[in-house]
């Protein structure tokens, strides 16, 4: 049996007073925290793949917050962020909540509003991290396929009835049938509306195009 990993927050903030103050508050709720003082120190992003989100300072020593926000997709560490400043503006606010930021508080942060930004990061993170997993196990299916039952696949989730598909590839619907079968038994659907959500959920994955 697997223990689930708890989210972690990763708090990337300068003032030690106030970085010790943040966390205590994560500690009194229970909520694990790893503090850095810079974002040269956090850039590394140790346990990438642990669930959980970043508490970020706007001014930091060095790379800003949101440089750091902007530099996180080439590292691979796409985990949510939340931003702190003191010194906060409507373009600062919005160029964040562009660069993927899940909210934007202005400091001091009342312990309630920032525990409850904390919880909807772990939210969208834990949504996120559902889809990967769910794009994962639609994208191995899809890869079992041979070549030509893809190219089956595709015009069935298009609308085409066997025969018509058929007349496509320039073969027999009785072939179509027993391609559709093999289809389904590998994409493991048993109906033609659980196969075009299949293929619904590839393309949002960007594992698939319908054909037009």
């Amino acid at each position: 049996m697997t223990t689930k990993t708890e989210p972690m927050v990763y708090l990337v903030e300068d003032d030690p007073s106030y970085q010790k103050t943040l966390q205590r508050l994560f500690n009194a709720a229970r909520m694990p925290v790893k503090a850095y003082g810079s974002a040269e120190e956090f850039l590394s992003c140790p346990e990438a793949h642990r669930p959980g989100c970043l508490l970020l300072g706007m001014s930091l020593p060095g790379i800003s917050g949101l440089d750091l926000l902007e530099m996180l997709h080439s590292v691979a560490c796409r985990k949510p962020v939340v931003f702190m400043t003191a010194h906060g503006d409507i373009p600062m606010s919005v160029r964040a909540m562009k660069a993927g930021a899940v909210d934007f508080l202005t400091k001091p942060v009342e312990a309630g509003v920032l525990l409850a930004a904390i919880k909807r990061a772990f939210d969208v993170d834990a949504a996120e991290r559902q889809k990967e997993t769910e794009c994962d196990l639609a994208e191995d299916r899809y890869r079992s396929l041979s070549p030509r039952e893809k190219e089956v696949f595709a015009l069935i989730v298009k609308g085409n009835l066997n025969k018509q598909a058929a007349f496509e590839l320039g073969t027999t619907e009785r072939t179509i049938k027993a391609h559709r079968a093999k289809i389904m038994e590998k994409m493991r659907v048993e109906s033609l509306a659980a196969l075009v959500r299949a293929a619904e959920k590839l393309r949002s994955c960007g594992a698939f195009e319908f054909k037009k």
